[in-house]
């Protein structure tokens, strides 16, 4: 599923127009977005957990030359599933 398509299924079930359910899905993912930016880490009950984590710098290899280069420290974000989450995707 796309953003657009998320947005289709907002409108629907929210039973609004799809401008709002945009404006809602964008103002959604901004302010998870600023949240990790400010806090490193967001809880979304039933859903899970993202959680900005720090990389070290470390040597790659380039797969083109098979040269080592250096790559530079980092952030990436990490999603943990909830719970409820992980059972309802087994079922």
């Amino acid at each position: 599923m796309n953003q657009v398509q998320l947005i289709e299924r907002v409108a629907k079930a929210g039973k609004i127009k799809k401008a709002a359910a945009g404006r809602a899905v964008k103002t959604m993912v901004a302010n998870i977005v600023e949240s990790l930016k400010s806090e490193g880490r967001i809880v979304i009950a039933g859903l899970g957990t993202f959680k900005v984590k720090a990389t070290k710098p470390r040597t790659g290899r380039n797969p083109k030359t098979g040269e080592s280069i250096q790559i530079a420290a980092g952030k990436r974000v990490l999603f943990k599933p909830s719970l409820g989450l992980k059972k309802t995707l087994k079922s």
